[in-house]
C-alpha cells in the first residue's frame, strides 16, 4: 500500500455458486437465486441440510478473482455482510491457496436474523478447519455462506460483501 493512503473499505461483486453435500454423497438440496427481498437486491441461499449419508450441507460461495487467482487482502482486517435470514446460526468460510485439500478453510459464524443486519467478522475471528496453516489474508481465493451441521432448513441472503480496513 502507497504511504499516507489508506483503503476504508472494498465492495466486492460476487458471482455466487451453489454446492451441497451432494458431492460426497450426502443428500442436502437447495438453490442460488437472485431476488429482491425487503427492498435489496440480494443472493438467497435457501435448502434443506440433511445429515444421511454422511452429509450435512449447503453451501454459496464464490471466488474472489474471477480467474479463481490469488487476492491480496493483507490491507483489510476483516468482512463484512448485510444479511437477512431465518434468524438461525450460518458459517461464513475463507479459503486461501495455502489450503491443499476441500475440506480445509477458515471458519467463522453468525447468526442471519430476520431482518437485514450488517455482520463484521474480523479475520482474527476466522478459525483453522482441518489444516495446522495459519491464515495468510495475502493469499485469499474464495468466500463462502454455509449452513451446515445439522438438520434444519436454510434460508439466508446476502445483499453485499466487504472488506474492511477497520473493524469497530
Amino acid at each position: 500500500m502507497r504511504q499516507g493512503y489508506t483503503v476504508s473499505s472494498l465492495e466486492l461483486d460476487p458471482a455466487w455458486e451453489f454446492f451441497a453435500d451432494t458431492v460426497m454423497g450426502g443428500l442436502s438440496t437447495g438453490q442460488v437465486s437472485q431476488e429482491s427481498i425487503a427492498g435489496r437486491s440480494a443472493t438467497r441461499l435457501t435448502g434443506e441440510v440433511s445429515l444421511e449419508n454422511n452429509g450435512g450441507f449447503v453451501q454459496m460461495a464464490f471466488d474472489i478473482n474471477p480467474d479463481g487467482s490469488d487476492f491480496d487482502g493483507s490491507a483489510y482486517h476483516g468482512i463484512q455482510v448485510d444479511v437477512l435470514g431465518n434468524d438461525d446460526v450460518y458459517d461464513l468460510r475463507l479459503r486461501t491457496s495455502d489450503l491443499t485439500r476441500p475440506w480445509q478453510s477458515y471458519r467463522a459464524s453468525f447468526n442471519a436474523t430476520s431482518d437485514w443486519s450488517t455482520v463484521k467478522l474480523a479475520f482474527t475471528d476466522f478459525i483453522p478447519h482441518k489444516t495446522d496453516v495459519p491464515f495468510d489474508a495475502r493469499h485469499l481465493r474464495r468466500i463462502g455462506v454455509l449452513g451446515i451441521g445439522r438438520v434444519f432448513d436454510a434460508d439466508v441472503a446476502i445483499s453485499s460483501v466487504r472488506f474492511l480496513a477497520t473493524i469497530d
